[in-house]
């Protein structure tokens, strides 16, 4: 697939995973993005490398979305961008940062290959999604030569979260809890937990106990499209 199809195709997932029903990719801009409320990039970063970031005209979903007026910006997009990055190829997405470290736009969407595209929901701008994918030439190399690269990073620590569940609540609901309240989640009993990589899940595993600490035991790893359900 091409660079142009696979900017596009990240563009379309992004749309489609966040949290707010009826967004669309409307577009492709060909000048400087308009102003946001909000700026979240994050780095791709495996056989694949590229640069994203989305921009927000607007963070009011983010409270509901995220299940209350605390929810973090970067922790309720993040599912959202794994998906887009999913679509530009294998590799680990970084942690998500507010703003724009990389200055992925300062020369433009014009400039070195950047891509950026608007998302509306019909009738008003919802934000825009940039995205630069970075000179393939690993293809050609050696193929001992990506692994020698990962060397570099390998004892960079990552956070890693086991997840057992998950529910949606409103914001009265989540004003209403107290202690003793008992909260269901989308998971039985029984059924294996979530295993997450800086966010991103990567397997499933069974909550033990080892020397009176909590532990997981890994039962089994997921492969990139599983590990997207």
């Amino acid at each position: 697939m091409s660079t142009p199809a696979r900017t596009a195709s990240a563009a379309e997932q992004l749309a489609a995973a966040l949290p707010v029903p009826g967004l669309r990719v409307s577009g492709q801009l060909a000048g400087a993005p308009a102003p946001v409320a909000a700026v979240v990039s994050a780095s791709l970063i495996g056989p694949a490398t590229a640069e994203i970031v989305l921009g927000l005209a607007d963070t009011g979903f983010v409270a509901e979305a995220g299940g209350g007026p605390a929810a973090r910006t970067t922790a309720v997009l993040r599912p959202a961008l794994e998906r887009a990055a999913a679509a530009l190829g294998d590799g680990v997405l970084s942690e998500l940062v507010e703003g724009d470290p990389a200055g992925l736009l300062a020369g433009g969407p014009e400039a070195d290959g950047v891509a950026v595209y608007e998302i509306s929901d019909g009738a008003a701008p919802f934000g825009w999604f940039a995205v630069r994918v970075a000179d393939q030439a690993w293809q050609s190399e050696d193929p001992g030569t990506f692994a020698d690269r990962l060397g570099r990073i390998q004892d960079v620590e990552m956070a890693l979260t086991v997840e057992i569940g998950r529910t949606r609540m409103s914001i009265r609901e989540a004003l209403a809890m107290e202690p003793g309240k008992v909260i269901e989640l989308d998971r039985s009993a029984g059924a294996p937990v979530d295993v997450l990589l800086n966010g991103r899940r990567i397997a499933l595993g069974e909550v033990v106990v080892v020397d009176q600490d909590y532990a997981v035991r890994i039962s089994r790893i997921l492969d990139t499209a599983e590990a997207q359900r």
